[in-house]
């Protein structure tokens, strides 16, 4: 009696979640941190769906266990120095990164037995530089100065490298083994989950490897039918140097948005620049709005790049057409800028709390 009355729970379990039990058994289980990067959830985001008439997707980048898409990236320098044999057990992975990198690096370093040293520019949140010191790295504020300073955090994290045995300069925005990451399985992921339906990829870049990644596998197992679109805010070249037909101008002003927008066109993306088909300019304003609609719609409480995605992938498809398909990524939540995008105070210092529909100023929470 007992055993029967255990199978028929056992049974009403399997019957009420088929797709969960499905996708579990699939899964399996991982080994460790590194195991558990990837694989996350495509979302169709309802709303916008609905008023596009198109089938609007967000990959959830939120899920992986660093809490960002860079977690791929992360893992993926790391792998490409080790089966190079540039580090060995116990030796020190080295970059300079302002934001998401390095807390993907942070923790692949704690799983693999690394050292962390980060080099970030000191205009950087102290939450932020908290958090990847909690996580074992050691952490170099320095001035905020132009890529071609010699001064950049980038250079100098190089330098830290040279001279540290056993140390490797991961190099995100210029090391390939970045774009690898994505196309070897974000893209691959995103084609499967959609049973090889898509129409549209858009997303915004800053090393280049998810948007390059995605669009060269996208491209290739789609035989060039589905278009990838660059996403870019303000403060970066990318959009004019792409519709321009590759004129790079001056980077002026900059964005609320953090880790996207580029002052140049790094090795991640050189590779797959005449694949992406054309480019969308994201205004704050309209991504900021985004980040309320997402929570109030959507449920999903997502920072300000994910946004800009969102409003990119929605334009996109109403450029496409009605029962078109289109994919984005959710890059992050908004858990480590809440004290931003969520205070009135905030929101007013950038000249955005009116770009917020009134009826979701109430999410407004903070002085």
């Amino acid at each position: 009696m007992f055993r029967f009355g255990l199978r028929r729970f056992a049974t009403a379990a399997e019957a009420a979640s088929p797709y969960g039990i499905k996708v579990s058994k699939a899964q399996g289980s991982v080994n460790g941190f590194v195991g558990a990067i990837g694989n996350t959830p495509l979302i169709r985001l309802g709303r916008l769906s609905e008023e596009t008439g198109c089938d609007i997707y967000g990959k959830a980048e939120f899920m992986n266990p660093g809490g960002s898409v860079k977690d791929r990236a992360a893992l993926y320098v790391v792998k490409d120095a080790e089966e190079k044999g540039l580090i060995k057990p116990g030796g020190t992975i080295v970059e300079g990164t302002a934001g998401n990198t390095g807390i993907g690096l942070a923790h692949v370093c704690r799983s693999k037995g690394y050292k962390c040293v980060i080099y970030m520019p000191n205009t950087q949140s102290r939450g932020k530089i908290d958090l990847l010191r909690l996580l074992g790295a050691e952490v170099f504020p320095v001035p905020a100065v132009a890529f071609e300073n010699p001064e950049n955090y980038n250079h100098q994290a190089k330098r830290h490298a040279e001279k540290t045995e056993n140390s490797v300069w991961t190099n995100q925005f210029d090391n390939v083994a970045n774009r690898r990451a994505h196309i070897e399985t974000t893209g691959p992921e995103i084609w499967a989950q959609l049973g090889g339906k898509l129409d549209g990829f858009t997303c915004a870049t800053g090393t280049g490897g998810t948007l390059a990644g995605v669009t060269r596998y996208l491209k290739e197992v789609s035989d060039g039918r589905t278009e990838c679109w660059l996403a870019d805010p303000p403060g970066s070249v990318l959009f004019s140097y792409i519709t321009s037909g590759g004129k790079l101008n001056e980077r002026t002003g900059g964005s609320i948005t953090e880790g996207i927008g580029q002052g140049r066109v790094t090795d991640n993306l050189k590779p797959e620049i005449k694949l992406i088909n054309n480019a969308l300019h994201i205004s704050d304003e309209k991504s900021i709005a985004m980040v309320y609609r997402l929570l109030d719609e959507e449920g999903l409480y997502m920072g300000a790049s994910s946004a800009l995605n969102v409003v990119a992938a929605y334009e996109l498809a109403k450029k496409l057409g009605p029962g078109k398909s289109v994919a984005t990524i959710l890059c992050d939540g908004a858990y480590r800028y809440a004290d931003r995008l969520f205070s009135k105070k905030w929101l007013d210092s950038k000249g955005l709390y009116e770009a917020i529909p009134e009826h979701l100023r109430k999410y407004i929470v903070l002085e």
